[in-house]
């Protein structure tokens, strides 16, 4: 970054330039320079992108366990009661169910993967914009904290000159 950004920056929050500051106020005006505004807003996810957290988010439910589980117990059942009439679809050892099994699988495993990749891009997104925002929060503290040094210093003076004038009044007496 360059130095007119910096100073730029010091002169909108501080309202000091840049080359005035403390080496603690310099090196957080450096770390927000240094920091490229992120976006938070995201846009609008690619259908594919949309689908692969609609996937994750139905794959990943206790509800998609239970029914899923349910489907399997039919299946089961289904082929075992229709197995002695010699009507069943996929007979014990359920060599197609197998097939569909490893297939949903291999399908499900990479969409779900996609969209935690999704929201892990999101998450550091927000991270980078919370850095951002404590880096400004400390600046203004520091800001606060220096006007405070200020208002203590006038007060000290205050008192100094209040105590001299007595001082010279019980002099003078």
């Amino acid at each position: 970054m360059t130095d007119a950004i910096r100073d730029r920056l010091s002169r909108e929050l501080l309202s000091v330039p840049y080359t005035e500051l403390s080496p603690l106020k310099r090196s957080v005006i450096d770390l927000i320079a240094d920091e490229a505004p992120t976006r938070l807003v995201q846009d609008k996810p690619a259908f594919w992108d949309g689908l692969a957290d609609k996937v994750a988010a139905v794959g990943g439910s206790w509800s998609f366990i239970f029914g899923f589980g349910t489907a399997l117990l039919l299946w089961m059942g289904a082929n075992l009661l229709l197995k002695p009439l010699g009507h069943a679809f996929d007979p014990y050892p359920f060599i197609f169910l197998n097939l569909i099994l490893s297939t949903l699988a291999a399908l499900q495993a990479p969409i779900i993967m996609m969209s935690q990749n999704r929201q892990a891009a999101r998450d550091r997104s927000a991270a980078e914009h919370d850095y951002v925002v404590n880096l400004r929060a400390e600046l203004e503290i520091l800001r606060l904290h220096d006007r405070l040094d200020a208002l203590r210093a006038e007060e000290l003076a205050g008192m100094v000159e209040r105590v001299e004038a007595k001082v010279e009044r019980l002099g003078a007496a």
